[in-house]
């Protein structure tokens, strides 16, 4: 087996980071998408109505697509480092927005 192929091996550690950070992850996107385009009353916008029913693909594309990673620690720290960015441009969205 070359060293760049794709296996089932380690599919706990990706299931894991996808289940975990990848629901963290979603939840990030979805309250960034809401804070840059929401208007007025968030939750019951058309935008944060988008955001809400956002979440449930967005964390199965995550989890969908977490098998592409070579090892459980790739996920777990690609998958984490995402959060970060993410999570930050929620701050950074929430204090430019208000």
């Amino acid at each position: 087996m070359s060293h760049g192929e794709l296996t089932s091996r380690d599919w706990f550690g990706k299931t894991s980071a996808a289940v975990v950070l990848g629901f963290t992850l979603t939840l990030a996107l979805t309250c960034l998408f809401g804070a840059v385009f929401a208007k007025g009353d968030a939750y019951f916008s058309p935008q944060g109505q988008m955001a809400m029913w956002l979440f449930s693909p967005v964390w199965c594309l995550i989890l969908s697509l977490c098998f592409l990673f070579r090892s459980g620690a790739r996920a777990w720290a690609w998958l984490a480092a995402a959060n970060i960015l993410a999570w930050a441009l929620y701050a950074v969205a929430r204090l430019v927005v208000s």
